[in-house]
């Protein structure tokens, strides 16, 4: 482990003895990056209107769907159970008293 630790230092060393040769000023090579817009520690750049109001009509939509269904289909929530029917319980299951007592 330390023989490979130790190449891994070596080449290390070779790459930037290579490098300063190439660069005999001294200076570091500048990466120069031709990319987006630099935003560290500000802000990014705006989104296009077209995109922040196609965000707000989604999102509306979204809600709008997911309180609708909600309030008209409730039952995938609550789940789909048979209504009991009343006509079958007795007066006994009812807390209902015998008509015989007094």
């Amino acid at each position: 482990m330390l023989a490979s630790r130790a190449l891994l230092v070596g080449r290390l060393l070779q790459r930037s003895a290579a490098a300063a040769k190439v660069n005999p000023t001294g200076l570091r090579n500048q990466i120069v990056r031709h990319g987006h817009d630099w935003s560290y520690r500000v802000n990014g750049p705006k989104p296009e209107m077209l995109a922040r109001v196609g965000a707000q009509v989604a999102g509306g939509f979204m809600w709008w769907w997911v309180l609708w269904h909600l309030f008209h289909e409730y039952e995938h929530i609550t789940g789909e159970f048979d209504y009991p029917d009343p006509s079958s319980w007795t007066n006994a299951e009812l807390g209902i008293p015998a008509d015989d007592v007094e």
